[in-house]
């Protein structure tokens, strides 16, 4: 069994290392613009079928926005941003549980590293001959370094890569919106405050947590959907068909507590982000 911590690269595109869970993620992409498509195709001031069904959702969510952030014009601003993570997070971590997902692959031989510096080993007497000696070493060598198993698909979020950008996009969209609901000074009053020696200390602080933020929603995202990949992983190995079907519920049930924490986390961020302006 060989379970990688990192991506593999299945192609390049120029420079660009095309990984299986970058693939993931492109398709998860792909099926969000679909399902966008076939909401507002032919859009009717009277909505019915697809439409209806998005404009419902639409308006649960921005009711649900409205009660965190206090306002509807608030949550009108930041639900595109917030729900697109929620429901791109959601179904790129379900469509990870789909059968054939880390399952369907090739075999890759593994890299040979080329020596360049010539080495004489030290002559012993009791040394074994030298053609006696290649054949019992054959074998380690070639248990060593067989073949590997590369997956054609992976979860988008077993790549750290991945979570650290969306982290990313998180935390920099809290200041957007704060910059445009508050201002730039104001908002940036709060990490560099001057007025005493502990405001600025605190504002230090801040400062500090924003990078934090960032490592704990990259680590926490990629933590339960490694985690959980790694534990399908082991159980299909061990005891296949029947024993991995409740692990596998259990898994749709973690993908969607994920996308929620890190969706809300990030719009609470944003809540305490566009309300500083009531402290001036």
């Amino acid at each position: 069994m060989h379970i990688s911590i990192a991506a593999e690269t299945l192609f390049m595109i120029g420079p660009l290392p095309v990984t299986n869970a970058l693939l993931m993620s492109w398709i998860a992409m792909a099926l969000l613009v679909a399902v966008g498509l076939s909401f507002t195709y032919r859009m009717r001031v009277v909505p019915g079928g697809m439409q209806n069904v998005g404009e419902t959702i639409i308006e649960a969510g921005i009711g649900f926005f409205s009660d965190v952030m206090g306002s509807r014009r608030e949550a009108e601003k930041v639900f595109p941003i917030v729900a697109t993570l929620f429901i791109f997070i959601l179904l790129s971590n379900w469509i990870g549980l789909v059968p054939g997902v880390g399952t369907i692959g090739y075999l890759e031989e593994p890299k040979e590293e080329i020596v360049h510096e010539e080495t004489v080993a030290p002559v012993d007497e009791h040394a074994a001959p030298e053609g006696e000696t290649e054949e019992a070493a054959a074998p380690a060598e070639a248990e060593a370094h067989g073949p590997v198993f590369v997956p054609f698909f992976r979860s988008a979020y077993s790549d750290l890569n991945m979570t650290l950008a969306l982290a990313i996009i998180s935390v920099l969209a809290t200041h957007v919106f704060g910059i445009m609901t508050i201002g730039f000074f104001k908002h940036a009053h709060k990490f560099f405050n001057f007025s005493s020696p502990i405001n600025f200390f605190v504002g230090i602080l801040e400062l500090f947590g924003e990078v934090s933020k960032m490592v704990s929603f990259s680590f926490r995202l990629f933590g339960n959907i490694f985690a959980g990949e790694v534990l399908l992983v082991v159980i299909l190995s061990l005891v296949p068909y029947v024993a991995p079907l409740p692990f596998f519920a259990l898994e749709v049930f973690v993908g969607f507590i994920q996308a929620l924490v890190f969706s809300m986390l990030t719009l609470v961020f944003m809540k305490v982000a566009m309300a500083e302006a009531e402290g001036h």
